[in-house]
């Protein structure tokens, strides 16, 4: 069995953690922390009845893999900890996503202050880094939108089909992403009518992206990404307008989705055929509803060729797919079991 730490677990994203290993086959939970302490309902109501009590930070004891949902820099500084305590640590938040120092100082506006293990640690989309989580100690997990976009358009970017400057991104998101802490714009009678753009120039997330897409393409891209949030608590919707640089079709975009996604079992290629003269063209398209509460992202697309366009669709859950379940699923393939371990379940329909 793998003993397994939560740092954090007051919030939406060590919550999440907890919820999923509980019913982990091959995991104990050692601890979960939160500085108030206190019984785990008193955060999480569906956790009503698990037992678990929440333990100062500075109780939580060595363990095998430490999973991170703190701010910043209590990140870069417990990471630090607990690798020192011979654990893997899968941090979920941004401490450790950019390649470039100097990009990242500038991006979250402070020092780094263990920038050697920024350069030890992995990105955790293991859909294009597999070989290298399986064998790290120090997991980046990505952003929720930087995973949605990235797994939208990985295929396009690993065989230059498009035009690399121009990749046109509407990332449209749940309130869970904000976070616990209240803020006016997710407030419910803000938000309960409403889409509301914010961050419209660079949100951090883009520099995740074009980091990723830039290794694929072999060159530099740009990422012209706005993001939206809704009145939905989890979930992404990316809507990833690019340009090929010669006419295709969508069965032949299709057909290459699904060979490059042939051996990622939580990258879901939704192909379901057009509907010949329906008015309404939505059958085609994943829903957001659809992956809610799990770990499955679900990519469908479509070609324009009056406009020369390809228009990708991808859908995830931000504190599933986009957050606490691929970290869980990298923790998986860093213990060496099958990456699909405890993660399996589908969402809800209706």
């Amino acid at each position: 069995m793998i003993n397994v730490g939560i740092v954090g677990a007051s919030g939406y994203m060590g919550g999440e953690v907890l919820r999923v290993l509980m019913d982990h086959p091959q995991v104990d939970i050692a601890w979960a922390t939160s500085r108030a302490g206190g019984r785990i309902e008193e955060y999480h109501p569906n956790l009503y009845d698990s037992g678990i009590e929440l333990i100062h930070p500075e109780r939580a004891t060595p363990c095998d893999v430490v999973f991170l949902a703190l701010p910043t820099a209590a990140s870069i500084r417990e990471s630090a900890r607990f690798l020192a305590m011979g654990a893997k640590v899968i941090d979920l938040g941004s401490a450790f996503r950019l390649r470039d120092r100097a990009t990242w100082e500038r991006v979250y506006g402070q020092t780094h202050g263990q920038w050697r293990l920024a350069e030890q640690a992995v990105y955790g989309i293991n859909e294009l880094h597999r070989a290298d989580v399986e064998n790290a100690s120090l997991i980046a997990n990505p952003g929720c939108f930087s995973s949605a976009v990235i797994l939208a358009l990985a295929p396009l970017m690993a065989k230059n089909l498009v035009d690399t400057e121009r990749l046109v991104v509407t990332g449209i998101s749940g309130t869970a992403g904000v976070g616990t802490e209240l803020s006016r714009a997710a407030h419910h009678p803000e938000i309960g009518n409403n889409l509301l753009p914010y961050n419209v120039v660079g949100h951090r997330h883009s520099v995740e992206m074009e980091q990723e897409l830039s290794l694929l393409a072999g060159q530099a891209v740009s990422v012209h990404f706005t993001p939206v949030y809704a009145p939905i608590v989890r979930g992404i919707l990316a809507v990833c307008h690019v340009f090929p640089l010669k006419s295709t079709d969508r069965d032949d975009l299709l057909g290459r989705y699904r060979a490059y996604y042939q051996d990622a079992p939580f990258v879901k290629v939704y192909d379901l055929p057009k509907e010949v003269n329906a008015a309404w063209q939505y059958k085609p398209y994943p829903w957001v509803s659809s992956v809610v509460g799990t770990n499955y992202c679900f990519i469908g697309l479509d070609y324009d060729a009056e406009r020369g366009r390809i228009s990708v669709l991808s859908v995830l859950d931000s504190v599933g797919k986009g957050g606490a379940q691929v970290g869980i699923e990298n923790m998986n393939l860093m213990c060496g079991l099958e990456r699909s371990t405890g993660l399996q379940r589908r969402g809800l329909h209706p």
